[in-house]
């Protein structure tokens, strides 16, 4: 008889550990509380993102995701685009910055170079040219549109893998071998809670007990009077204190003190500004992140002014209409790990706590941690 397995939760997350359940031969249930997926994994940039992942296994793991994101649109007929990524220095601690990261990463091997203003001038005419220093250019980043892309990951997981999906349904208690949906009760060799936000509704104690935060972030859509093409997604210095990546920068302390001093709002709202675009031409803008348990429901406006104004200091966004405005909540892990996996129960596994990474991480990580169990 084949096995048989219940993943909570139709976030990448959940959908990632689907797919790598599903790979290694186990019959899949997913039940997810809402009709359609509507948390953080549809309120992100949509950047698969290696650049922002340290070398050795998170950066391998990035490049696997990457790998799998590839053969789902591929599989589905869905858009992607091998857009790379641009950071842009219009500091000397920037440049620095830059420059050193440049030397590191291309030990590691990455597909990374330096473009000149003027070279940039060229291929990413959108970004400005005033005190440009130059940017960072990464070959390895793709982007896909979120709203559209984890639904037709639901969609390429029962087409392909032959995965049931039961929405509208909130699991209410997990215990061995079984989760209880109001009145139906489901059975399965191995269930992998993957709820996001909500870990703590199913796991308590074991929430409580975990070096974990939550983060809310507030994020933008806007789009150009005109559809052009920025043909990256590009990043302004403030992203350079964002990723663990980057950490081995040895100016980057500088780089950190200066914009404490200068920018102090940014740092209290833990601001830094991306910009990706989508296919029929929509520009995401964002973000901020507010740690803490429980959040206001409503997005400061002046929170999204700082995000605006500091993307026109590096775009030529000035004429760029603001259509959409939206918060996010995902859960991180305060001690440095980038994900949290147990057993609380025997064959019952939590894997939660990626943080901003999930669509970066979540297929890699997923398939590691299925493969270690099963």
């Amino acid at each position: 008889m084949k096995k048989t397995a219940i993943v909570v939760g139709a976030g990448i997350v959940g959908l990632a550990t689907a797919k790598a359940l599903a790979n290694n031969g186990y019959k899949v249930t997913v039940l997810e509380k809402t009709e359609k997926a509507v948390g953080a994994s549809i309120r992100n940039f949509g950047m698969v993102w290696p650049i922002g992942q340290p070398d050795g296994e998170l950066y391998q793991l990035a490049k696997k995701s990457a790998s799998v994101w590839k053969n789902i649109c591929d599989g589905m007929g869905m858009w992607f685009n091998q857009s790379g990524s641009l950071h842009v220095a219009y500091s000397k601690e920037e440049w620095i910055v830059l420059n050193e990261l440049l030397v590191q990463f291309e030990k590691e091997g990455r597909p990374v170079s330096l473009l000149t203003p003027s070279q940039i001038a060229v291929k990413f005419p959108h970004v400005k040219q005033a005190q440009l220093m130059g940017g960072l250019y990464s070959s390895d980043e793709m982007i896909v549109d979120p709203r559209i892309a984890v639904a037709n990951v639901s969609e390429y997981l029962k087409e392909f893998s032959a995965v049931e999906f039961l929405w509208n349904h909130t699991v209410q208690e997990v215990g061995n071998g079984y989760v209880k949906s109001g009145h139906l009760v489901l059975n399965a060799d191995k269930i992998f809670v993957c709820s996001g936000p909500d870990i703590e509704t199913l796991f308590p104690a074991e929430f409580n007990a975990l070096p974990i935060v939550k983060c809310k972030l507030q994020m933008m859509r806007m789009v150009m009077p005109i559809h052009r093409s920025i043909s990256t997604s590009v990043c302004g210095g403030l992203s350079l204190l964002h990723y663990n990546s980057f950490k081995q920068a040895p100016s980057l302390p500088l780089l950190r003190e200066k914009i404490s001093a200068e920018m102090p709002e940014y740092i209290q709202y833990g601001i830094h500004v991306m910009v990706s675009q989508h296919e029929a031409g929509e520009l995401t803008v964002g973000d901020s992140h507010e740690y803490g348990f429980t959040f206001d429901p409503f997005d400061q406006q002046h929170i999204n002014d700082l995000i605006l104004s500091y993307l026109n200091r590096f775009m030529n966004a000035e004429s760029w209409q603001l259509k959409a405005t939206w918060n996010g909540v995902y859960p991180k892990m305060t001690d440095g790990s980038s994900w949290y996996f147990s057993e609380p129960i025997n064959d019952v596994y939590i894997l939660n706590g990626l943080g901003g990474a999930g669509m970066t991480l979540s297929f890699g990580v997923a398939e590691k941690m299925v493969e270690e169990v099963i």
